[in-house]
C-alpha cells in the first residue's frame, strides 16, 4: 500500500483544529434515495460556516469519466470548470459548536488507502466519535416517519432508533468499510441508513434530509436549523397528497404499505416491514407511474 498521506493535502494548521470533535461523514455515490446525502451536503455547505482542513486528490481517487467536471460555456469560450470535491472541513453547528465534516464524492479508487487515511486523520485530530448517513429505497409509506437502520458500536442508538435489523448481504459503500475498521476500536461509531419510500427514491425528498440531520443530532448532540427544510417538506407532501387523493388505485397501494408498516411496528410476527406474509415485495411501478406527473410539475416549478 502506498502512503495514504499522498491522498490528501492539509489546508489548515493543526493548532487551528480543536481536538476531540465529532466526525460526520456524508458521501454521495452508490445510492442516495430521496437525494438525502446530496441535500445534507448542500445544507452543510450553504447553511453553516466551514473551513477546509483536508482536501483529497481527485487525480488519485476520482474516475473523471464516471463523474465528469462541469464546464460552463459562455458563448464562445469555457468560462469555468467545476470539479468534484472530497474534503474534510471544520464546521460549526447552529450554536457555534465545531465538528469535522467529511463530504463530497465516494472515492472510485484506492478504498483501503482512503480508509487508512481517514483513520490516520481520526488519530491526528483526536476525533471523539464517527457518524455517517446513507439512504436506500424501501417499500414504506410516505405517510409515516422515515425509519432508520443503525449500525456500529453505539448500542444506545441501535436500541432506541433502529427499526429494522436484518441479516442480509448488501453492496457496500466506502463508509461501510470505514465503519468495519472502526467498530472494533474504542471510538464511538454509528452508521444511519435512512429507509426512504421507494416511490420517492428518485425525488429530492426534504424529509430524508431532516431525518438525516436528526440522526446526526442524536449521535453527536449537534443542533441544526431545519425550518427551511420543514417548510419545503410540507409543500412537497401537499403535492404528493394531491396525486394520491386523485387516484383510487394509488390510495389503495399507499394504504397497503401503511397497514404493513404499522403491523411491523406493533411487533406483528412479519419478518420485516418490507414484505407480505407470502414473502413478496410490493412493486413501486404503479406508484411511480402515478407520480410522474407530480415530478414533472415539480421540476417545472423549480425552473
Amino acid at each position: 500500500m502506498q502512503d495514504p498521506r499522498a491522498l490528501y493535502d492539509v489546508r489548515l494548521d493543526d493548532a487551528d483544529v480543536p481536538r476531540g470533535l465529532p466526525l460526520v461523514a456524508v458521501l454521495t455515490g452508490f445510492a442516495d434515495s430521496g437525494s438525502a446525502v446530496s441535500q445534507l451536503t448542500g445544507f452543510f455547505r450553504d447553511t453553516l460556516e466551514s473551513k477546509d482542513v483536508v482536501v483529497f486528490e481527485n487525480d488519485i481517487l476520482l474516475d473523471y469519466r464516471a463523474r465528469r467536471p462541469v464546464a460552463f460555456f459562455d458563448q464562445d469560450h469555457i468560462a469555468e470548470i467545476t470539479p468534484a470535491t472530497l474534503t474534510l472541513a471544520l464546521v460549526e453547528d447552529e450554536l457555534g459548536r465545531p465538528f469535522l465534516l467529511l463530504s463530497g464524492y465516494e472515492p472510485d479508487f484506492r478504498w483501503e488507502s482512503f480508509v487508512t487515511a481517514i483513520q490516520q486523520l481520526v488519530e491526528r485530530y483526536g476525533v471523539a466519535s464517527a457518524t455517517w448517513v446513507h439512504a436506500i429505497p424501501m417499500p414504506v409509506p410516505h405517510t409515516r416517519p422515515i425509519g432508520v437502520t443503525v449500525s456500529g458500536n453505539r448500542a444506545d442508538l441501535i436500541e432506541s432508533m433502529s427499526v429494522w435489523r436484518p441479516r442480509t448481504q448488501v453492496p457496500s459503500n466506502v463508509l461501510h468499510v470505514l465503519e468495519h475498521h472502526l467498530q472494533g476500536t474504542d471510538l464511538p461509531t454509528a452508521g444511519f441508513v435512512l429507509l426512504v419510500p421507494h416511490y420517492l427514491a428518485d425525488t429530492e425528498y426534504p424529509a430524508a434530509a431532516i431525518t438525516g440531520l436528526e440522526s446526526i443530532s442524536a449521535a453527536t448532540g449537534l443542533i441544526f436549523p431545519t425550518d427551511r427544510l420543514r417548510e419545503e417538506n410540507r409543500d412537497f407532501l401537499t403535492k404528493v397528497e394531491e396525486q394520491v387523493a386523485g387516484n383510487e388505485e394509488l390510495q389503495q397501494l399507499v394504504a397497503t404499505l401503511e397497514t404493513r408498516h404499522d403491523s411491523y411496528m406493533e411487533d406483528n410476527p412479519l419478518p420485516s416491514p418490507l414484505v407480505t406474509e407470502d414473502g413478496t415485495v410490493p412493486s413501486a411501478d404503479s406508484i411511480a407511474a402515478e407520480l410522474e406527473r407530480f415530478l414533472a410539475s415539480r421540476r417545472t416549478d423549480d425552473d
